[in-house]
This record gives structure tokens, C-alpha cells and sequence, in this order.
């Protein structure tokens, strides 16, 4: 469940810091730049849920107040956090492999960007964070998909179905990733751990389709799920269904 929402701070403000057209001239060596970078440093290692700006703050070793010269509040800074984040994913121009090649390209930058920075699952994003790297990242994402026969609404909606796609397989693999963090076993050990009790109450004759396909999942992934084989394979089904979109408009 996101515990921010985008959005949320005051829209004039929140422009004016996404696009720095008010960056006050006190306190050059602060600026939103350092601050936002402290921002998502925080972030990535403690969680969002340490996020506050008397903890950015501490962090670049200024007063709080300090910080509401340069940015309004902790509801405007994490819209430019979203922002400043989204600006790290490639954007290569000869992808191969057509429009399939491209949304695959576009699928992987996004996914590797939730794991460098998993609290951007903790944001929702009903509205839009309008600022200038989800403006360029928008763009170059819909150019994957522009000129094979969809309309503009379409394109819209597939690039929002692979992004949704993608979310959804990263909550999962972080998920997965802090559980063994927090219990400091891996799910190999954790399923050793308790495969001597579950033979003991599990009859695999009761319930046979998942003992079978249970022990088949297990053996291929050396564990009951694989995040990569589960986005990987959720993605190329998500563009098989594309495919079967676009021939439909040919």
C-alpha cells in the first residue's frame, strides 16, 4: 500500500520547485538539487518512512528551516523526488526489435529503477508529477509505440499497461528481498525449514495439481518464486497481447 501520495502539496509551489523557476538566491551552496539527492538517499536506505525534512535536514547538516527556502514542504519534495529519479532511466534511440524491442527496453529501465529505489512503490502517482524528467521520460516511452497503427489514447493506455505491469512485478520482488532482509533467512532456507512439518500435515493425493505443479515451480526456480522469471514471463504475455492489438489495426 503507498503511504504518499503525489500531488498532494500545493500546485503553483510544487511547479515552481519541479522546474527550479524560483530557486532562491540565499543559501547557493544548499539549493533544491542537494537537497532532493539527500531526499532520495534517505529513501533508498532507510525508507520512505524516515523521509522528513528535519531528517534531510540533519542529513546536510543545515537548520529545517533552511530547507523551506528552497522547497515549500515534505508534500512538494516528494513530487520532486518522483521527478529527479525518473531522469536515471536509458534512453537509447536504436533499439532492435521494433516496437516489442523498444517496450522490452522500456519494461527493464523501469524495473531496475523500483529496485535501485523501492520507495517510489510506497508513491501513488494518481496524479501526475509534472515536472520536466516524467515530461522527457513520458515522451521517449510513448515514441516506443508511435507511427504502427494506434491511436493516441492507445498509446497512452499500452504504455500505461507495461508500467503497471512492471510496478506490480517489483512490489513483489522487493517484498521478497525485505522479508529475508528482516528474517535473515533466504526462501531456499525458510522452505528447508519448514519442509519437515509441511510433509507432515500435507497429503499430496488431497490436492494433486498442486503438489505437481508446486514441486515443478520449486525444481525450475530453486524456490517457490522467482521475481525476474515472474516479470520476464508476465511481460512477454503482457506483449502478446499488444501484438494481437496492433495486427488488429493492420
Amino acid at each position: 500500500m503507498a503511504t504518499e501520495h503525489t500531488g498532494t502539496g500545493d500546485p503553483a509551489r510544487t511547479l515552481a520547485v519541479l522546474w527550479r523557476t524560483t530557486e532562491r538566491a540565499a543559501r547557493k551552496d544548499l539549493g533544491v538539487d542537494r537537497i532532493v539527492a539527500a531526499a532520495v538517499d534517505l529513501a533508498d536506505t532507510e525508507g520512505l518512512a524516515a523521509l522528513s525534512m528535519r531528517r534531510v535536514a540533519d542529513k546536510l547538516g543545515v537548520g529545517t528551516m533552511s530547507l523551506y527556502t528552497h522547497v515549500p514542504g515534505k508534500a512538494e519534495l516528494i513530487d520532486v523526488m518522483v521527478d529527479a529519479v525518473q531522469g536515471e532511466t536509458a534512453r537509447p534511440d536504436d533499439v532492435p526489435g521494433g516496437w516489442r524491442g523498444r517496450l522490452t527496453q522500456i519494461a527493464r529501465e523501469n524495473w531496475a529503477l523500483h529496485l535501485r529505489h523501492p520507495w517510489l512503490l510506497q508513491v501513488a502517482t494518481n496524479r501526475a508529477v509534472l515536472g520536466p524528467n516524467v515530461a522527457a521520460k513520458y515522451d521517449y516511452e510513448l515514441r516506443a509505440v508511435d507511427g504502427i497503427g494506434l491511436t493516441d489514447v492507445e498509446m497512452d493506455s499500452v504504455l500505461n499497461l507495461v508500467l503497471a505491469h512492471v510496478r506490480a512485478a517489483a512490489r513483489v520482488a522487493v517484498e521478497a528481498a525485505q522479508v529475508e532482509q528482516r528474517t535473515g533467512l533466504t526462501d531456499e532456507q525458510w522452505w528447508q525449514a519448514a519442509a519437515p512439518y509441511l510433509a507432515k500435515v500435507f497429503d499430496p493425493e488431497r490436492f494433486p495439481t498442486a503438489a505437481r505443479v508446486g514441486a515443478a515451480a520449486g525444481e525450475a526456480h530453486g524456490t517457490a518464486y522467482d521475481g525476474e522469471h515472474a516479470f520476464t514471463f508476465g511481460l512477454e504475455r503482457v506483449l502478446d497481447g499488444i501484438e494481437a492489438l496492433v495486427r488488429s489495426r493492420q
